[in-house]
């Protein structure tokens, strides 16, 4: 055990010295130079999409047969369609606006000092995450173009796939002299490696977990480092009395369905019970596969709606399932948004423009909907190009985290010879 340890703390302390150094030159790099990198680094990703796909199948077999869950499954699995998007969400932080050196602000002091707040990079980043190999990808590109290096810790269950997209992300970089340590790869998936990475205090500036309710609980226990994280995306859906149905329906369907497994997806579906086609929307979402766990007043809506236990309110199912309550009017789904949502995403379907901003000023959640699917909450719709993750903590970032996100600010003080009195 020992042994283990003394390994991980050394493997860590190298990858961090080295990324430390890559950081420093990135920190000074053109823009235009860090962009055409990851160009580059976009086409080596669709050069090697056979060699990518048939890491991800063998990833896939052994996920299917350690009995891996249907939602892990569908972020851990890979195809052309998904590669393809993978690379060209690069490209798309390839072509975003370079936050390094923006002057925040400026001004003049009336003794003639003048000050002005610089975005610079943090340093170097540590991300911690499971199944989807395509964070290989998106945070790569992001700390590399936002002038960080980044250490990428990835779960055994996609380590194929994740030193096959490292693989083409590296040799991207390398062909415009960038330094491979800047994106890096932890070669192994040992648990003392993730321990060695949070105890990192003075190599590395941040740590980002990706993942499961197990994994970013632990990250946050134990960090040493500062963590970037959100522990569960309980979202809700509230469906006001002037919600139009047709809407409605559309909205809440996706929010659930389109892809269970994401962060986005809607858990919790709130109605008033002014609302006149409830009984349609449930059984709307039950048509789409889904089963519905409700209160009594949704139970009595459609006999295929099971009772839902104290415990539904509070879980991130990530998974075809839905609990859904009914609720007397916009403060009462506020109320209950205020008791059980996680602070990631909630929304409000309603035509009534002040019960919707009323909705949009008092639910504090990172983010804040009206007329919109849940799913949206993602970094790539939010126009940042992807993310590194979703911050539903109120320090640094919150919401989707991209460029802007993963830099910090330094003050600039110019003077004429001015000492202080």
């Amino acid at each position: 055990m020992d042994a283990k340890h003394d390994q991980s703390e050394a493997l860590i302390r190298g990858m961090a010295g080295e990324a430390r150094a890559a950081a420093r030159m990135l920190a000074r790099a053109p823009s235009a130079l860090k962009a055409a990198a990851l160009v580059a680094a976009a086409q080596a990703i669709r050069a090697d999409a056979a060699a990518i796909l048939t890491a991800n199948a063998d990833d896939m077999a052994r996920a299917a047969k350690a009995g891996l869950g249907g939602a892990m499954l569908d972020r851990l699995r890979l195809d052309p369609e998904r590669i393809a998007a993978m690379a060209d969400a690069v490209e798309a932080v390839a072509a975003l606006r370079d936050p390094v050196g923006r002057i925040m602000d400026e001004s003049i002091r009336p003794n003639g000092l003048v000050l002005q707040r610089v975005r610079v990079p943090l340093g170097v980043i540590g991300i911690i995450f499971e199944s989807r190999p395509n964070v290989t990808a998106d945070a790569g590109a992001l700390c590399f173009k936002s002038g960080n290096a980044a250490i990428l810790r990835g779960g055994s269950e996609a380590l194929l796939s994740n030193r096959a997209i490292h693989a083409a992300m590296t040799r991207g970089i390398a062909s415009e002299r960038f330094p491979p340590e800047a994106i890096q790869l932890v070669p192994t998936t040992d648990r003392a490696a993730v321990g060695a990475l949070l105890r990192a205090e003075g190599l590395i500036d941040m740590v980002v977990p990706r993942g499961g309710k197990s994994l970013v609980a632990r990250v946050q226990a134990e960090a040493k480092v500062p963590v970037l994280a959100h522990l569960d995306g309980i979202n809700h859906i509230y469906v006001d009395r002037a919600a139009d149905p047709a809407k409605a329906a559309d909205i809440v369907v996706n929010a659930k369905m389109r892809r269970t497994g994401v962060c986005g997806a809607m858990e919790t579906l709130l109605i008033d019970r002014a609302y006149p086609a409830a009984a349609a929307l449930v059984s709307a979402l039950v048509a789409s596969g889904c089963e519905v766990r409700g209160d009594a007043a949704a139970c009595a809506l459609d006999a295929r709606v099971e009772p839902a236990a104290a415990a539904d309110w509070d879980t991130e199912y990530l998974d075809a399932i839905a609990s859904v309550a009914l609720v007397d009017g916009v403060g009462d789904a506020i109320a209950h948004i205020e008791a059980h949502s996680s602070g990631h995403t909630d929304a409000i379907l309603t035509e009534d423009k002040a019960v919707a901003e009323r909705f949009l000023g008092e639910v504090d959640s990172a983010i804040v909907m009206h007329n919109a699917s849940t799913q949206f909450a993602d970094g790539g719709e939010f126009g940042l190009g992807a993310e590194i993750g979703i911050s539903t903590g109120r320090l640094h970032a919150r919401g989707p985290v991209a460029l802007e996100g993963l830099t910090t600010y330094k003050w600039l003080v110019r003077g004429t010879g001015q000492v202080r009195a």
